[in-house]
């Protein structure tokens, strides 16, 4: 198993874990008698993306919804920056999955991006014209800034993706969390979407994606980390996302011929 945690001593772990955007520590969570994520570690790399992979049903959403502190754990503890999750909300930005969202709710684009303000505004707080100006820049930066006064159910679900893309930019976050930002998207919106986190990535900031395409995992992202209700493999690219690892993770559901031409194109 691969391991990005320090192997000498507890000082150095101490130090990883201080430094780590989120760092996971002896992770459970339960849905009735089965657990979903069996005590799981995770120290995520400042500064990189990282993606978190294994097969459908293996923990991945849950695991990080409850590092958000959004399911209840069994067990475990989790850290961002070195402090509890509660001491450093405002610098975490979560991007759910889209099938978890009302889209009939009556709103327009440029409202649900300046819920990501609501920080800096307070609950009473009175919107100006720089509020509205950032929303703006940020529907910009996802190519949605001709959308702001469209309701936001009339929209694709690519766009709305993109939507919820500017309102976690809206926040000015230190790390992103995105749940499966690519499933059911058009090409347009996934090579937007990678454009713009990418861009994090290179402004120093953290991105952290349960990702499902195998194909991508190399040409999108620095580290993975791998799953199947345990820890699987975690690391970068180069070191975790191999033959074996995959093997490990997806066992009989990924065929052995697509695992060794995903491990052949990695070169």
């Amino acid at each position: 198993m691969l391991d990005l945690a320090c192997s000498d001593g507890q000082v150095k772990q101490g130090q990883a874990l201080e430094n780590s955007p989120l760092a996971i520590r002896g992770l459970t969570v339960s849905y009735g008698q089965k657990p979903a994520v069996f005590s799981v570690d995770m120290t995520v790399e400042a500064g990189k993306m990282t993606a978190i992979i294994g097969p459908n049903g293996a923990g991945k959403s849950t695991m990080l919804k409850a590092a958000l502190g959004i399911v209840p754990p069994v067990s475990g503890q989790v850290q961002v920056f070195g402090k509890t999750l509660d001491a450093q909300r405002a610098r975490i930005a979560y991007v759910p999955q889209r099938a978890s969202v009302d889209w009939d709710f009556p709103t327009r684009v440029i409202d649900v991006v300046l819920m990501g303000l609501y920080r800096e505004l307070g609950l009473l707080g009175r919107l100006r014209a720089k509020h509205r100006a950032k929303a703006i820049e940020c529907l910009d930066r996802v190519g949605m800034g001709d959308f702001a006064t469209r309701q936001i159910g009339q929209l694709s679900g690519g766009q709305q993706q993109r939507v919820f893309l500017a309102r976690a930019l809206a926040q000015g976050a230190d790390l992103y969390l995105l749940d499966e930002p690519f499933a059911g998207v058009d090409a347009a919106t996934e090579k937007a979407i990678i454009s713009v986190l990418k861009s994090l990535r290179e402004a120093g900031k953290t991105v952290v994606v349960v990702h499902h395409d195998l194909a991508t995992v190399a040409e999108y992202f620095d580290n993975v980390f791998l799953i199947n209700t345990r820890k699987v493999a975690e690391g970068t690219v180069a070191e975790a996302f191999t033959a074996d690892t995959l093997q490990a993770a997806y066992g009989g559901r990924l065929a052995t011929a697509q695992v060794d031409k995903l491990a052949l194109a990695m070169g």
